[in-house]
C-alpha cells in the first residue's frame, strides 16, 4: 500500500510539474493573491466537481498566507485529479456557519460567559450579506433556536433564549444540524461551510454512533470547530471525542484553560475562516455512485501542515 500511495504522489507532483500546452491533468497556475470581495467569482459547481476549503499552518500553529497552487499535491481517491478548475488564497466566500452549544446540565455553571463569547464571534464574523448562520442548542434533544439569517441581533436573541438542563446527546445534534440544516445549506456556488461546537464532548444519551455524526459532516461538507468546555488539567474522553470529529472534518478543536479564555478561542476561529485556500477540482475516474473518496492534499514544503477534510462521499444518480 505504501508503494502504491508513492506512486500516486509521484504522479501528483509530475501533474504539477507539466506546462500548460500539455493535455495530461494539471493543476492550475498559480494566481496572484487576491483578498478584496471579489476575490472569488461566482462559480457555478457541476455535480463532478469537488471544492476543498483548507488550512496551512506551520508548526507553532501560525498561518501560512500566499502560498501558490504549485506548492500542493493532491491525491482523489489515490489518484491525481483530472483537472484543477481554480485556485484561491485568502478566500472571501460566503460562510454557512452553525453555532451548536451544549446546553446539558453539567456546564449550567459557565453557560452565560458561553452566551456571551457566541454572540459576540456572530458580531465579528458575519459581515457580509451572503452570510448565514443558525443557533442550535440541545441537551437530549437538539433544538433550533433561530434559524438561517444574517440578523445578528435575531441570532443573538436565539444564544440567549437557551437555558441548561437535561443529559447530553452530543452526536445526535451534530448529525441533525447537519442532515437537517447544513445539507439544505447546499447552494450552486462555493460557500464555507462550518459548525461551531461548544461541549465537553461527554455523550450520555445519543441514538446515532460517533462515526453516523462524521459521516453526515462530511455529507454535508462541514468543517467542525470543537471548543471543549472541559476546564480540569487532564484531558477526557470527551476532549478526545471532540478532536476525532475536528480532525475527521478537517477542522480543529481549542482547549480553553478557563472559562474566560473561551472568547480566544471563538477570536481563533474567526481568523482561521479568514485565513484559509480554497481549490476546486474534477476527480479522475469519478463515477456518482455514493461511495466515499479519500483525500490526501499536502504541501510540497513539509515546513507546513495542510488541514482539510478526509474525504467526501460522491453523489448519486
Amino acid at each position: 500500500m505504501r508503494n502504491l500511495i508513492g506512486a500516486a504522489l509521484a504522479t501528483a507532483l509530475l501533474t504539477v510539474a507539466l506546462p500548460a500546452q500539455q493535455t495530461a491533468p494539471q493543476p492550475p497556475t498559480s494566481v496572484p493573491d487576491q483578498t478584496g470581495d471579489a476575490s472569488v467569482p461566482v462559480v457555478k459547481i457541476n455535480a463532478n466537481e469537488v471544492s476543498l476549503i483548507f488550512t496551512v499552518t506551520d508548526r507553532h500553529g501560525h498561518y501560512i498566507p500566499n502560498l501558490q497552487q504549485s506548492d500542493f499535491a493532491l491525491l482523489d481517491d489515490q489518484k491525481a485529479p483530472e483537472k484543477v478548475n481554480s485556485f484561491h488564497q485568502q478566500i472571501n466566500l460566503p460562510l454557512r456557519v452553525a453555532i451548536v452549544i451544549d446546553a446539558s446540565t453539567s456546564i449550567r455553571t459557565r453557560f452565560q460567559f458561553e452566551q456571551q463569547s457566541a454572540q459576540e464571534f456572530l458580531i465579528q464574523v458575519l459581515k457580509a450579506k451572503s452570510d448565514r448562520a443558525f443557533v442550535m442548542g440541545f441537551d437530549v434533544t437538539p433544538t433550533v433556536m433561530q434559524d438561517w439569517t444574517n440578523n445578528v441581533d435575531a441570532l443573538q436573541t436565539g444564544i440567549d433564549r437557551l437555558r441548561p438542563g437535561g443529559g447530553t446527546a452530543l452526536f445526535d445534534a451534530i448529525y441533525t444540524a447537519c442532515r437537517d440544516k447544513l445539507l439544505d445549506a447546499h447552494v450552486t456556488e462555493p460557500v464555507r461551510k462550518a459548525m461551531v461546537l461548544l461541549s465537553d464532548g461527554d455523550d450520555n444519551q445519543s441514538r446515532v454512533h460517533p462515526d453516523e455524526a462524521i459521516k453526515e459532516c462530511e455529507r454535508a461538507e462541514t468543517i467542525i470547530y470543537a471548543i471543549s468546555t472541559n476546564w480540569t488539567p487532564s484531558r477526557g474522553k470527551g476532549d478526545d471525542v471532540l478532536t476525532q470529529m475536528s480532525e475527521a472534518t478537517g477542522g480543529k478543536v481549542f482547549f480553553p484553560p478557563s472559562v474566560e479564555e473561551v472568547s480566544n478561542s471563538f477570536a481563533s476561529i474567526e481568523e482561521e475562516l479568514r485565513s484559509q485556500y480554497a481549490l476546486n477540482y474534477t476527480p479522475a475516474d469519478f463515477k456518482n455512485d455514493g461511495a466515499f473518496r479519500p483525500i490526501y492534499l499536502y504541501c510540497t514544503d513539509r515546513r507546513y501542515q495542510v488541514r482539510a477534510k478526509k474525504g467526501y462521499f460522491a453523489p448519486r444518480q
